[in-house]
């Protein structure tokens, strides 16, 4: 019998496999990689701009792969970065309009992958789906940051 815990470190590993390719797929368009993706997107939600620290907590990544994240669209002429006094310290970034329509695509593929994937789903269904991968991921976070709790070792 397959344990929870395999079914759903298998199922999450081969999501989040699928998800990668599919931002691979859209992001080479572009000339891009498909951490771009998710950068894009969350940028599109700020149009006046957001730092570079606030993006690394949005996407739940680190400072260093942001970086290389946004110094790659700045290359590339998808973002633009107001300097903050002649600093880019805390420096504003924006979406240039070329960035914009990136976002956009990225958006409706998206949105199309979800669609597709979550077919025959009712309304209830997904709304508990995503109400309870949403617990999930909060359980498992306090877990790794404050670690197993005593009673919780004893039930497995």
């Amino acid at each position: 019998m397959i344990s929870r815990y395999e079914i759903i470190s298998a199922s999450v590993s081969s999501i989040y496999h699928d998800i990668q390719k599919i931002q691979r797929t859209e992001m080479a368009k572009y000339g891009l990689k498909g951490p771009h993706a998710q950068c894009l997107l969350a940028m599109s939600r700020y149009p006046e701009g957001i730092t570079a620290a606030r993006l690394c907590e949005i996407c739940e990544k680190d400072k260093a792969a942001i970086s290389r994240t946004l110094t790659e669209l700045e290359q590339a002429g998808m973002v633009s970065r107001q300097t903050n006094n002649g600093s880019r310290y805390r420096a504003s970034l924006t979406l240039t309009e070329q960035g914009q329509a990136a976002a956009r695509t990225v958006y409706r593929t998206a949105q199309r992958a979800v669609e597709q994937a979550g077919q025959g789903f009712d309304g209830a269904q997904r709304e508990t789906f995503y109400h309870v991968l949403g617990l999930i991921a909060d359980h498992l976070h306090t877990i790794c940051k404050e670690g197993l709790q005593p009673e919780e070792k004893e039930k497995l």
